[in-house]
């Protein structure tokens, strides 16, 4: 009898780090010098809503796939409460020419409370790379709407939040808030086409000063691990995307008249016009995921997306469908 429970409570304590350690936890935090690599690949379905953008672009209610995105969410453990970790996602989607990393950040975080009764408190911090890639397209003044190359916005910024959460034996429930604050800049090309702008001395390509923007995101998340291979996570995550504002031309134009002097005023109101350009949005975005770990080191999980959006009149991003189904390599060293 005593032989029989001390190898239960020996099998119990082994138990607890594999459960611990598994990287679909959303509390999951990597020991010191440990490294993880999440690879996520997906294959979305959107069909576009009604804005006035898109009825200006006779694309309302069109389907677009498939839309295909990757992302790596990598990181190493500093100590067993610090560590450095990323998040880069790539997506491409052919039915409207639009392709480009669409999410990047690199970052700390931290670990600032852990009590013995499995409580945690995670502070984070991380650079927001929206500025690595300028944010390219071409305006089309037939339609008065702007054609997005790829998904950058041309900004650099920072992302700041908190993650918390408890367990409870195999149940893992959290939630998180962040707050993210780009910072306005040119770095953006938009092409231009027009054969009155070029005869007034206007660039086939110019940039324009953004404004700055916040953002807040917050998140809930349930975690069950069924046993030492099967686990089971559900999510739901609101993205307030706030509106874009243009401040001015930022390219000097070097206007020929008298060519220039129905134009400019034309240029110089149009751009007054975008001073907000109405198009935020608002996603809320629910996830299941089964995850299956076929080594101590290697787990992959199987997940499903869909997301409710409320975008205003001019944003190109808002859906009446929009589900995502995927697969994901979780690697641990």
């Amino acid at each position: 009898m005593k032989k029989s429970l001390k190898l239960a409570v020996a099998a119990s304590v082994l138990a607890t780090p594999a459960m611990a350690a598994n990287l679909e936890n959303p509390l999951y935090m990597p020991t010191s010098g440990e490294f993880y690599s999440k690879t996520t690949a997906g294959l979305m379905l959107k069909v576009a809503d009604s804005s006035d953008a898109h009825i200006a672009k006779e694309h309302d209610g069109a389907t677009e796939f498939p839309i295909w995105r990757v992302q790596e969410d990598l990181g190493i453990g500093i100590t067993d409460r610090i560590a450095i970790r990323g998040a880069f996602q790539y997506t491409y989607d052919g039915d409207i020419d639009r392709q480009g990393m669409n999410h990047g950040r690199l970052g700390l975080i931290w670990r600032a409370i852990e009590t013995s009764d499995d409580i945690v408190l995670d502070i984070y911090a991380d650079a927001h790379l929206g500025g690595i890639n300028k944010m390219r397209g071409s305006f089309d003044f037939t339609n008065k709407v702007f054609n997005y190359d790829n998904y950058s916005n041309g900004r650099w910024g920072v992302d700041a939040g908190v993650r918390f959460g408890k367990t409870w034996s195999k149940l893992t429930t959290s939630a998180f808030v962040e707050v993210l604050q780009t910072f306005g800049s040119s770095n953006n090309v938009i092409g231009i086409s027009n054969p009155l702008l070029a005869a007034a001395g206007v660039p086939e390509e110019i940039s324009v000063d953004l404004k700055s923007t916040t953002e807040v995101n917050f998140g809930l998340n349930a975690f069950y691990q069924l046993d030492d291979r099967w686990s089971f996570g559900a999510g739901f995550k609101y993205n307030h995307h706030a509106d874009n504002g243009v401040k001015g031309l930022a390219t000097d134009i070097d206007w020929i008249t008298p060519a220039s002097d129905g134009v400019k005023p034309r240029v110089e109101s149009l751009i007054a016009s975008l001073a907000d350009m109405d198009d935020g949005f608002d996603e809320y975005i629910i996830t299941l995921s089964a995850a299956n770990q076929i080594t101590d080191n290697v787990q992959v999980a199987v997940y499903g997306e869909y997301t409710f959006d409320d975008a205003h009149a001019q944003s190109q991003n808002g859906t009446d469908v929009k589900a995502e189904v995927g697969v994901r390599l979780n690697l641990r060293f």
